[in-house]
């Protein structure tokens, strides 16, 4: 079978069980199932991230700035495992469907995450401590080689065509709840407990959140059919035979998408991980803000980023996903060394500097689940999605913090993560080059949804 070679059905009626015949409170459902489950998974690395001086405290020996280090290179070592998981989960989601996928890895992730809070302390259990936590974060890392992904992939495959990018986007405003929810809960009970009660043992409470998180997460995932454009395809029978044969098909047909896509997330990701996951380290041990400050500037930043999400989604659908790109590459690439300068001029400077850098990051991030999955077709589409993001990501945006930290250790100049983004976003203009403008394509079929005319509703 032909794989590429089925037309588009441009200018046909809609069928039912395509998306655009998705009732409004199933759409609805499709879209919170999605968010919630990245929400989960991205509270993890918000707590992680928020907490880190805490529990680099508590579970790594040596001096503050050397645990602190240990901690940032455990949580990029976590991101080595991702590309397996994309490589065990991506061909099984397109072989057996999203939902059931997607049900698995919420679940290892939420109990890997209550499972890092009650790690006893290096004090009472030595190397074991630091052996424990990196194992857990091998365990959610694998997990979130297919999540993301996943969530992604049947987001966009609920979406209508035209508002692809609208409805997109609250995967993204999942990504930033979550992160903002579990910052926010570091910085409340360190408000009310106090900052040595963190140090010995409130900076676990957190991380017993994900508990309730995964088990709201998972009820309306298996409350949810798969995904329409899915159902399609497995109904014709033209879903890989097997894993094996999808992962060469991937690497011979598409290693084009797979390499383009790789480009954008360096971009993506380096700018994510160094803002949002090492801002708090980088506030507090380099520019020398206290441990709530620290907490307070990301905050403030993500919640201003949320709003603009949605707006720009939306905006993706009328203008295209490209243009926003251009935008945000280019006025990070012009604006992060200006705004790293203003973020450290005190607490006020940051706050704005913080808001500013996230705002041209947010043309990114808010169009990532209407831009990745469109450039796979249906067959190959989770597979291709978790094997290019989570390579990408596991080699340059999760080694971001602590590749950041060891350069300015290495250099003395506190720049040095702007110009590890100004690079990044270098990368992503590259490959923006080679990106095909998918907004208003079908996702339908298996023909690439980058080589088709827009779809009916688009029309």
């Amino acid at each position: 079978m032909n794989h590429d070679s089925q037309p588009a059905l441009v200018g046909a009626e809609v069928p039912a069980g395509h998306p655009e015949s998705v009732p409004g409170p199933v759409l609805h459902r499709a879209i919170a199932a999605s968010a919630l489950g990245n929400a989960t998974e991205w509270f993890d690395y918000g707590i992680y991230a928020y907490g880190v001086v805490y529990i680099s405290a508590a579970l790594f020996p040596g001096e503050a700035a050397e645990a602190t280090l240990f901690a940032l290179a455990t949580f990029a070592i976590s991101f080595l495992v991702r590309p397996f998981g994309g490589l065990f989960w991506g061909p099984l989601g397109d072989r057996y469907g999203r939902k059931t996928i997607l049900a698995f890895t919420i679940v290892l992730m939420s109990v890997a995450t209550v499972a890092v809070g009650m790690i006893p302390s290096y004090d009472s259990i030595g190397f074991w401590a630091p052996a424990l936590l990196l194992l857990l974060r091998m365990v959610q890392g694998f997990s979130t080689g297919g999540e993301y992904g996943g969530a992604a992939t049947f987001m966009a495959e609920y979406s209508p065509d035209d508002r692809r990018g609208f409805y997109g986007s609250f995967l993204e405003v999942g990504t930033l709840a979550g992160f903002s929810f579990g910052a926010l809960l570091m910085l409340g009970f360190s408000l009310l407990l106090g900052e040595q009660a963190m140090y010995d043992w409130a900076w676990r409470i957190p991380f017993f959140f994900a508990a309730p998180m995964g088990l709201i997460g998972l009820y309306l995932r298996s409350r949810m059919e798969d995904t329409p454009v899915f159902r399609e395809i497995e109904a014709r029978h033209e879903t890989e035979p097997a894993a094996s044969t999808e992962l060469r098909h991937l690497v011979t047909r598409y290693w084009r998408p797979l390499v383009v896509m790789g480009g954008l997330v360096v971009a993506l990701n380096v700018v994510n991980y160094t803002l949002l996951s090492y801002m708090p380290t980088y506030l507090q041990r380099r520019l020398g803000l206290g441990t709530d400050a620290a907490l307070i500037v990301p905050i403030v930043g993500m919640l201003f980023m949320m709003v603009f999400v949605p707006f720009f989604g939306g905006l993706s659908d009328r203008v295209g996903r490209k243009p926003l790109w251009w935008i945000s590459l280019g006025g990070l690439f012009v604006g992060v060394v200006p705004l790293y300068l203003l973020m450290a001029s005190g607490f006020g400077g940051a706050i704005v500097g913080f808001a500013l850098l996230g705002l041209l990051y947010v043309p990114q991030l808010a169009t990532i689940s209407a831009t990745f999955p469109a450039m796979f077709p249906t067959h190959v589409r989770f597979a291709g999605f978790a094997v290019s993001y989570n390579v990408a990501t596991s080699l340059f945006g999760g080694t971001a913090p602590a590749f950041n930290s060891w350069l300015i250790g290495r250099t003395g100049d506190e720049l040095m993560p702007a110009y590890v983004m100004m690079a990044a976003c270098l990368v992503g203009m590259v490959a923006l080059l080679r990106t095909p403008e998918t907004a208003g394509r079908s996702l339908r079929g298996t023909a690439p949804p980058g080589l088709r005319a827009p779809s009916l509703a688009a029309a």
